[in-house]
């Protein structure tokens, strides 16, 4: 039987409807944060040996992973029908010098499905590569480019991996905590020589003192089904003890 196309459009809105209802939790609820929370559990329970770490941050759900799961929480996140998060908004670092694995990597993800945002965190140090978003998410190439540039992480499968903000032979990462306010080298016009030149910066660096707040601790390799040490954080109350 043939169907004519307000009909095929009545079955598609009764599908999508029907999807929702069978969803553990819709992430459109972005103020509801036991909504939030639930959908983290939900998405745990089916990526139990990739998902490290969940909570709601700020109004939004936060999912933690090691660099080996990060590929495969991705596609999840992007091919699932409960998720559908097709757009990467943007993928950005972070330096926290005292921790082993000192950076962080955040991809932040939207579903217009569902009218709702995800932030997926991994870490990495100055020698551990991270999987490339890139073969998932086209947007994020020149989005590891930066992170790259500023932080000097390293992501493997990335088809053209090179700084974009700095100047050639630009030195070190500007990003890092470690990296001097005033750089490595000062570049001015020699009168004399009637040229641009760069000499190196002979001045002592500052102490500085890294502050910083996080509501993530690491919690293991994300290799195992059950990684040690593994607690859920920001587990919302009920509504009566909110009342009250």
């Amino acid at each position: 039987m043939k169907l004519t196309n307000n009909e095929l459009h009545l079955n598609y809105h009764a599908f999508v409807d029907h999807v929702r209802k069978l969803a553990v939790a819709d992430p459109a609820r972005r103020e509801d944060d036991a909504t939030l929370y639930e959908f983290g559990k939900y998405i745990a329970s089916v990526l139990p040996k990739y998902v490290q770490q969940y909570s709601v941050w700020k109004d939004e759900l936060v999912i933690y992973t090691a660099p080996s799961g990060l590929s495969q929480v991705l596609e999840f996140l992007r091919d699932h029908t409960n998720a559908q998060f097709k757009q990467l908004s943007d993928t950005t670092g972070a330096d926290y010098p005292t921790r082993p694995n000192r950076f962080e990597v955040i991809h932040n993800l939207i579903s217009y499905q569902f009218n709702a945002r995800i932030r997926v965190k991994t870490y990495a140090d100055e020698a551990q590569p991270v999987p490339s978003a890139a073969p998932l998410f086209s947007a994020a190439i020149w989005g590891e480019r930066e992170v790259y540039d500023m932080y000097g992480i390293f992501f493997t499968g990335h088809p053209d991996l090179r700084r974009i903000l700095t100047d050639y032979g630009f030195e070190g990462h500007p990003l890092r905590k470690d990296f001097p306010i005033h750089g490595y080298t000062e570049v001015r016009y020699d009168e004399e020589k009637k040229r641009v030149v760069s000499e190196p910066i002979e001045l002592a660096q500052a102490f500085r003192n890294w502050d910083y707040s996080s509501a993530w601790e690491q919690t293991g390799e994300g290799r195992d089904n059950a990684p040690k040490g593994f607690e859920r954080l920001n587990k919302p109350t009920n509504s009566s003890s909110k009342a009250s």
